[in-house]
């Protein structure tokens, strides 16, 4: 009986093993394609896009009255990533800034990753 429990155990051991296998592999597989269908931002581009965000974000201490104070937080120097999926939250609603709001709905996706490669270099 003892060798049909452990020989049971092995072959779960070895299913799971493959699974574990498997999934790695199509999670590999899934981060390349995610990679590649996000445009690559260029800082250079980002040029007269940069004007849209100096005008808050590059003063510093900045306090806006629209449509209440609040703190402008500094976006020199955050990372690229943040930035391009700040963005994108706004764009789509899942963020709520009237003025982000704003402005994220005009700018493409390499428009975004270019004001991210500027932002976050």
């Amino acid at each position: 009986m003892q060798s049909g429990t452990w020989r049971a155990a092995r072959n779960r051991i070895r299913t799971m093993k493959r699974i574990a296998l498997l999934l790695a592999c199509w999670l590999a597989f899934a981060a390349q394609a995610q990679s590649q269908d996000a445009p690559k931002g260029q800082a250079p581009a980002a040029g007269a896009k940069v004007s849209m965000c100096i005008g808050c974000h590059g003063i510093p201490l900045y306090k806006s009255a629209y449509p209440e104070v609040y703190h402008v937080p500094k976006i020199a120097g955050q990372s690229p990533q943040y930035i391009a999926s700040a963005l994108r939250a706004y764009r789509n609603g899942e963020r709520s800034h009237p003025s982000m709001t704003g402005v994220a709905k005009g700018l493409s996706d390499k428009d975004m990753a270019d004001l991210a490669a500027y932002y976050g270099a």
